[in-house]
C-alpha cells in the first residue's frame, strides 16, 4: 500500500502545481477572504452532525468555573463562532483567529448568542497569544484548529500558559486515521489538495501525541469516528487540566 500511496500522492501534487504557482505569486491571499464564507456555511452542517458530541464536551465547562465570578473562556481559532451556542450563560469570551476576515461572520454568531459576554476579538495565531495574560483564563477552547496551526506543541504551550492552575484546555479535532485503513491511504494521497482547500489544513496529524506529551495533570482524551466527510472522520475529543 505504501508504494501505491506515494505514487498517487505524487500524481495529486503534479495536478495541483497551478495552486503552488498561485501561492508563490501571492494570489492565494484572496482565498483567505473566501475561506470564512465557506467555513461559516460548512459549520451549520458540521454542527448538526456533531451537536451531541459538542454538548457532551462543553457540559464539562462549568466544572472549571471560579466561585467568585463568571467563567473566563479563551477560544483559539474561533472562526465564525460555531461553538458559542454550547457555552454556558454569562461566561466571558475572548476570541482569537489569525484570519481577520472571520470578523463579519463572528459578529453574526455573537448576535445570535446574546447569553454570552464578549470581551475581545484579537487577530493572532495560536502560537502567539501574548495579548493574553498568564494564568488569566479558566478554560481555553480549540476545535478544528490544531490541524492547521504551524506548531502544535507551541499552541498547546501558549494555551497552558494563559490558563490558571486547575484550568482546562478543551479540544475537538480531526486526526490521522489508523495506518491500516483506506482512510489513512486517502488522507495522505489528497493531503496536498486539502492543504490549499482548508487554508493549511493537514489531515495527517497525530495530534493526540502532542496532547499526551504536554504534561497536563489530567488528560481526558477519546478517539471516535465522526459522522462527517471520510477524510476527516477520525476525531479526538476531550480536555487537559493544567
Amino acid at each position: 500500500m505504501s508504494v501505491l500511496m506515494h505514487a498517487c500522492t505524487l500524481v495529486v501534487k503534479i495536478l495541483i502545481l497551478p495552486l503552488h504557482l498561485v501561492d508563490l505569486l501571492g494570489l492565494y491571499r484572496f482565498y483567505k477572504r473566501v475561506f470564512p464564507v465557506l467555513m461559516y456555511n460548512i459549520s451549520f452542517s458540521y454542527n448538526s452532525k456533531m451537536n451531541e458530541k459538542k454538548r457532551e464536551l462543553f457540559r464539562e465547562l462549568l466544572r472549571f468555573s471560579p466561585r467568585d465570578g463568571p467563567l473566563r473562556l479563551l477560544e483559539v481559532g474561533c472562526g465564525s463562532g460555531a461553538n458559542f451556542q454550547h457555552y454556558p450563560s454569562g461566561c466571558k469570551i475572548t476570541c482569537t483567529d489569525p484570519n481577520p476576515h472571520f470578523k463579519e461572520y463572528l459578529q453574526k454568531s455573537m448576535d445570535k448568542n446574546d447569553h454570552l459576554v464578549y470581551e475581545n476579538f484579537v487577530v493572532a495565531p495560536g502560537e502567539d497569544l501574548s495579548v493574553v495574560e498568564d494564568n488569566s483564563m479558566d478554560v481555553v477552547v480549540c476545535t478544528l484548529v490544531l490541524c492547521s496551526v504551524k506548531n502544535t506543541p507551541k499552541v498547546i504551550k501558549e494555551a497552558t500558559r494563559v490558563l490558571r492552575p486547575g484550568g482546562a484546555f478543551f479540544f475537538l479535532e480531526h486526526v490521522e486515521a489508523d495506518s491500516s485503513t483506506w482512510i489513512y491511504f486517502f488522507q495522505h494521497v489528497f493531503q496536498p489538495f486539502m492543504y490549499y482547500f482548508g487554508d493549511g489544513c493537514e489531515t495527517t496529524r497525530a495530534t493526540w501525541k502532542h496532547l499526551e506529551a504536554a504534561g497536563f495533570s489530567d488528560l481526558q482524551l477519546r478517539h471516535f469516528q465522526a459522522p462527517v466527510f471520510a477524510l476527516i472522520r477520525p476525531h479526538i475529543v476531550g480536555y487537559g487540566v493544567k
